[in-house]
Parts: C-alpha cells; structure tokens; sequence
C-alpha cells in the first residue's frame, strides 16, 4: 500500500468498521441501561450536527493546507470519537460510572466525530477529483465510497465475533485501525502544491447557493434522512417487530451487513462493470430505494425485510457516487474541495432530523417511517426526472461557476 489513494481507501475502510458496529451496538445497549429510543438518536443527531456546521469548513481548508493534512486530522478524530463512546457503556455496565453521567459521555464522545472525524471525507474525495479524468470520476468515486461500505460490511461480521470475547475489544481495534490509515496518509501524500495566496483566492468562489451545488445537495439530504432513520431505527425495528427470532443481535448484524453488500454489488456492477450515465443512476437508484421502504414496512417476515435492505442497498449503491460525482463534474478544478465539503455537510443532515422527525413517527407505529421514507423518495424521484440539471447527465458536468 504504496499509494496515497490505497491509504485513503483503508482510513474509510476503518471508519466503515467502526461506525457500523456502533450503529448495531450502540442503540440497543443504551436502551437496556435505561436510555430511552429519543435519547439514543440525539447522541448521534447532535453529532450530525456538529458535521453538517464543520464539514464545509473542512473541505475548504483541504483546498488551503492540502488534503493529506485534512485526512490525517479527521482519522485521528474518528479514532478518539470511537473510544470516548464506547468506554462510557462499559463503564456503567460494570457499575464503574454513575448512570446519570452516562448521556453527557456519550453525546461528547460521538461529538469528537462529529467534530473532527468530518474532516475525512472531504479531503478523500477531494484529492480523487483532483488526480482522476472527468470520464472516469464516478467509478473512482464508487470504488472510495465502497471502501467505506466494505468496512460496514466487515464491521459487524468482525466486531459480532470480537466482541464475544470481550465486549470493548471491537472498538479499540477499529481505533487502532484508524490511527494506522492516518500514519499511512501522513507518510505516503505528496506534499500539496497548492499556493496559499491561490487557495485564499478560491475560497470565495463557490457558494451551496449555486444552480450547479444546491439541487444535488437538496436530493442528498432528503437521501440522508431516508438512510439516517434506516440505519438508526433497524436494530429497534427488528426487536420490536421480529421478536421471536432468535439471536436478535446476530439478526441485527446481518440486515447490516446485507444493506452493505448490497451496496457494494451495485456499485461495483453499474459503475465498473456495465457503467450507466449519472441521470439514469440517480433515477434507477431513488425508485429502487422508495420500493424498498414500502417493502419493509410491509414485511410480515424477517426475510421479506431483509429483501427490502438488499434492494435498498443496490439503490443507494446507484445514488450516491452519481451524486457525488455530478456534483464534482459541475464544478471547477479549484472547487473541489469546497464542492465535497458542502456534500459532506448535507449528509449528516438525517441524523440531525431523525429525533425529530423519524422517531417519533416510528414511536407512532414502526411501520410508519418506512411509508414516511418512501414518500421523501417518490419527492426525490420527481425532482430528479424535472430539474434540468439532474435530468441531463452532461449538462451536469459542464456547468462551471
């Protein structure tokens, strides 16, 4: 792994493995200490947040102080975030802490990601845009985001095992795995070219105000809130309406790691294999997702539900390289940065909305959020098929600011 890419792809690998896991385990042991499904959501909204204000931030100092610094920072922070979230569980769990500290800890050590582990993503897809040809954007796109999608495949697979043998073991390794990509990044970069007087100049020129920037990133949240209430409702889900079954926390697991793979399928599929225009990736892959959630909120079993999270996954293995690079395609070489920090601080947005919005749809029925999902979809769908930008693959990728 000579690569500065290979090295990227590893740091988003490690964030996949750990994130996931802590989207299995966190939910469910929080809510058997005596947290309540409101107060699991904020400790990730409120972190949501904190990405969404500082995301933007990041990817334009990636443009001024180079990316590999940007990456390394965020690595770091990931790391830091995974141990400061999961130490306070175990620790009430043994009666070491005072359940009363237990919500604080957890919000603070979430909001080390929130708030540093954002720098990551940015800068990684950033430096893609900046080394790949325009023809060849989404498919490197597609192969970045997969790295990550494959550490949320390995996740629950490698941290269910781990974590039968000691309950914190999963996360420090997953820790450990993010420092390692961050020495990796600090040592194989080149060092930037990028004058800081050009980089000051830049940094005014791209606003999330655009008709290249606003429209993707509109699609973007509505896609991140979909996913955010998906990924944070699944373990509640399955609990409430499955269960019967038996090993729930291995059911939980599963369903993630098919959602995943999935993905990774579809990406590989239709941006390597028999590659499809970023319009038509962007269409296929919002009405695949809006026929998932009504298939899973009609899921009278748990392999029905586990059909509707492998369509789900091939969906948004379609939707988000094509947004992302359709996005990167309409800007200019020195917007990069700006353009991905701008993606990066819309994603978050779902968790931000998912206390909000999501659960208490969900506390209303379980099935409700899914029909409330797919309605956001058909939204997404149509503005997709309508907007001028969207609607043209190529006229996406020659509107420059």
């Amino acid at each position: 792994m000579y690569k500065p890419s290979s090295w990227l792809k590893f740091g988003l690998f490690s964030v996949g493995l750990g994130q996931s896991f802590a989207f299995v385990l966190v939910p469910p042991l929080a809510r058997d200490l005596g947290l309540t499904v409101v107060e699991t959501s904020l400790i990730f909204s409120i972190s949501a947040v904190a990405w969404a204000v500082t995301s933007s931030s990041w990817g334009r100092v990636s443009d001024k102080y180079g990316r590999k610094n940007i990456a390394v920072i965020g690595l770091i922070g990931y790391s830091v975030s995974i141990i400061a979230l999961i130490t306070p569980l175990f620790l009430v769990e043994r009666n070491l802490l005072d359940f009363v500290f237990l919500l604080p800890l957890l919000i603070f050590g979430r909001l080390i990601n929130g708030l540093i582990g954002s720098a990551t993503r940015p800068a990684a897809f950033a430096y893609i845009a900046d080394i790949s040809e325009k023809s060849k954007r989404t498919k490197k796109f597609a192969r970045l985001e997969s790295s990550f999608l494959v550490g949320t495949i390995m996740g629950p697979m490698i941290g269910g095992f781990l974590f039968l043998y000691s309950k914190p073991l999963p996360f420090y390794i997953f820790a450990t795995c993010g420092f390692i990509s961050a020495l990796g990044i600090f040592y194989t970069f080149p060092k930037t070219t990028l004058l800081k007087e050009k980089a000051e100049d830049m940094l005014s020129k791209l606003s999330f105000k655009d008709k290249s920037v606003w429209p993707f990133l509109f699609i973007a949240a509505l896609s991140s809130l979909c996913q955010a209430s998906l990924l944070q409702s699944i373990g509640f889900f399955i609990t409430d309406v499955f269960s019967d079954e038996k090993d729930l926390p291995l059911v939980i697991s599963l369903t993630f790691v098919v959602l995943s793979l999935s993905t990774v399928v579809s990406q590989y599929i239709f941006t390597d294999i028999k590659p499809i225009s970023n319009d038509k990736l962007l269409i296929y892959g919002t009405f695949l997702t809006l026929i998932s959630y009504i298939i899973a909120a009609l899921s009278t079993s748990i392999a029905l539900f586990y059909l509707s999270m492998m369509i789900n996954g091939l969906g948004t293995g379609m939707f988000r390289p094509a947004n992302a690079s359709s996005l990167s395609l309409a800007q200019s070489t020195d917007n990069q940065g700006k353009a991905a920090g701008y993606l990066g601080s819309v994603m978050p947005i779902g968790h931000v909305l998912t206390p909000i919005i999501a659960m208490p749809i969900y506390q209303l029925s379980p099935e409700y959020l899914y029909f409330f999902s797919a309605f956001l979809c058909f939204v997404s769908l149509l503005f997709i098929i309508l907007h001028p930008i969207l609607k043209n693959n190529e006229q996406a990728s020659t509107i420059i600011n």
